[in-house]
């Protein structure tokens, strides 16, 4: 039985990759400081008893070495990091500590231990910069300048793991994300954030003239993407989105529709390290880990507004 480490693995995305490794039938360590993660996003995955462990650590921390010696993961989901656009601008350096000292921490535990392969979170809405045609192709990345902290750190991140892989022979797949959105996620991300103010009764707030627009995948198939590169894609950064632009003007409307909200937005300034368009081309990782998105956005919308109203 392999096992799999995931750092962040109380968050978002990396508890729901929790659920689908241990339904794949791998041991699974999760290493998360529950800074942003929750421990009752884990309820799944602490039913399957010892095949699952948990560590509250911070990934920065040289006591993440006892962890990797002890389980000796085959493969390592790195997840963990200061995720905030807005944090990175008012405090870069907190930013880099969290984005590359933790992932150096990680991959120089890996490699001490024989770690065969990490798979890496990369930001497909920040590491390429303002994107000069859509949908986005990976080859933007080497004229892409980001347009905040968060984005140059996701940027130097790939830069990193091609440099592990060619001194140290550690292999990695790094997936630049679109805007994930589905059960369990914070109240901080716009989809998130409407649905909470929506179902509240509160208008939700628009920054800029919400034009802007963004490629949202849902949980579940940015997942499956995660699960495959574990043993596909190798040396490669691949995009995890649906090729398709959803402005937040549009985004509103069909929440509105779902939930029944019939208030009219307020609006405020633009935020700042904001991209105007996001939208990635996915067709590479259509042909190196066989992946595709196959949830309908209303659908995927639908499902988590359900859990919102659940919780």
């Amino acid at each position: 039985m392999s096992t799999v480490l995931v750092t962040g693995g109380a968050g978002f995305i990396g508890s729901h990759l929790c659920d689908r490794l241990l339904a794949e039938g791998k041991r699974v360590v999760a290493v998360d400081d529950l800074s942003s993660g929750r421990i009752a996003n884990l309820a799944e995955a602490r039913g399957y008893g010892q095949r699952f462990t948990l560590h509250n650590m911070d990934v920065r921390l040289d006591e993440l070495r006892t962890v990797f010696d002890r389980h000796r993961p085959d493969v390592v989901m790195h997840l963990a990091g200061q995720r905030s656009i807005s944090a990175s601008l008012t405090d870069p350096l907190q930013d880099a500590s969290g984005n590359v000292l933790g992932l150096l921490n990680v991959l120089d535990c890996a490699c001490a231990v024989g770690t065969r392969k990490v798979v890496f979170a990369a930001s497909g809405l920040t590491l390429y910069g303002e994107p000069r045609s859509i949908p986005v192709k990976e080859s933007a990345r080497l004229r892409g300048r980001p347009v905040s902290p968060y984005g140059i750190t996701k940027a130097a991140a790939v830069d990193y793991l091609d440099f592990y892989q060619r001194a140290k022979g550690l292999d990695f797949t790094a997936l630049a994300l679109a805007t994930v959105y589905g059960p369990r996620q914070g109240e901080s991300r716009v989809v998130g954030k409407f649905i909470c103010q929506m179902l509240g009764g509160e208008a939700p707030t628009i920054f800029g003239d919400g034009h802007q627009t963004r490629d949202l995948v849902f949980i579940d198939d940015a997942v499956h993407a995660f699960a495959l590169a574990a043993d596909r894609g190798s040396g490669t950064l691949l995009n995890v989105g649906t090729g398709s632009e959803t402005s937040v003007k549009e985004l509103f409307a069909l929440l509105a529709k779902l939930t029944g909200f019939r208030g009219k937005p307020s609006h405020a300034p633009p935020s700042e390290g904001d991209v105007a368009r996001s939208s990635l081309d996915s067709a590479l990782a259509a042909r190196k880990l066989g992946w595709k998105p196959w949830t309908e956005l209303e659908d995927g919308l639908g499902a988590t507004i359900e859990w919102f109203r659940a919780g």
